[in-house]
């Protein structure tokens, strides 16, 4: 039986896990405005091939492609209806990818919707994250990952449908940005604190931050969590550093050299699962993997 990913990270295991899905389908040719998500219908080789990537640069855990694959943003390309199809074609590429032994974390990202603006109530953002995970557990994913959170109710939301609708571990990361202050916020104003506080109360498994950032500035953000509390899990995906716009497209600079020239700083902060977000590429993975193995 496959351990879990709480004992293997609380045994003191640093689990390294996959790096971007968005750029990496760019760079395979996904045209502007398409629903990613349709791909694991469409192309399930390329998002396959992807997948198998990271896996062979050393992630022991990756995501599937249903980072949007609930109900209010697939409504934006008539696809709600397919949520279950959506989720579960995922998984069984993913899965076919990197083989039975290693970690499917079902990707959820945010709805694009919020409860703030009464845009939505909290009833109908319960039954979207509880039709995606179900819709991934029963496709034999291994792990919830919730991720890119900004607004805690969202996110407390997102992490109860889990909890309360699968037996899977349940992973809850936010995007937080540089303040002119010089701490940590995410557009909706929750600070890593807040966050821990409340992600744990609502029964996350493992929390952290994800995308905004570049590694460097991951490592006062785990910081913050770890002095908040000092046995959760802690999982980061940096981007390859910041973005700029060049020629019609995002480029990140950070290499594979830079972003792991930070593991070390981010192992002694708490981190325990280490992957990528926007701009990094199996290359990344693999240069984070050689150096947390020179660490453990």
């Amino acid at each position: 039986m496959k351990t879990k990913l709480t004992e293997r990270l609380k045994n003191g295991e640093i689990i390294i896990s996959d790096g971007a899905l968005g750029t990496m389908l760019q760079s395979a040719g996904i045209e502007p405005g398409t629903c990613p998500e349709t791909w694991n219908i469409d192309f399930p080789e390329k998002i396959e091939a992807i997948a198998k990537a990271y896996a062979d640069a050393g992630s022991e855990a990756v995501e599937t492609n249903t980072f949007g694959a609930n109900r209010f943003k697939l409504s934006h390309y008539g696809l709600q209806n397919q949520v279950t199809e959506l989720n579960r074609k995922a998984v069984e590429i993913t899965r076919r990818a990197i083989g039975p032994d290693k970690i499917v974390l079902g990707s959820v990202g945010p709805t694009g919707v919020l409860l703030m603006m009464g845009e939505v109530s909290e009833d109908e953002l319960y039954e979207a994250f509880s039709e995606q995970c179900i819709a991934l557990a029963s496709a034999g994913a291994d792990a919830i990952c919730i991720e890119t959170m900004t607004a805690l109710d969202e996110a407390t939301l997102a992490v109860k449908a889990a909890k309360e609708n699968t037996n899977l571990e349940v992973i809850c990361t936010m995007t937080f940005d540089k303040t002119i202050q010089g701490d940590f916020r995410t557009m909706m104003g929750v600070s890593p604190e807040e966050m821990t506080h409340v992600l744990i109360a609502a029964g996350a498994d493992i929390i952290g931050t994800n995308c905004g950032n570049g590694m460097e500035n991951m490592i006062p953000i785990v910081e913050e969590i770890r002095r908040t509390n000092s046995g959760i899990p802690i999982l980061v995906h940096a981007n390859a550093g910041k973005p700029h716009y060049h020629d019609g497209k995002n480029i990140f600079d950070e290499t594979p050299e830079i972003t792991a020239s930070y593991i070390p700083r981010l192992i002694n902060a708490g981190a325990t699962c280490i992957g990528g977000c926007c701009g990094t590429t199996p290359d990344h993975i693999r240069k984070i993997k050689q150096v947390s193995e020179n660490i453990i």
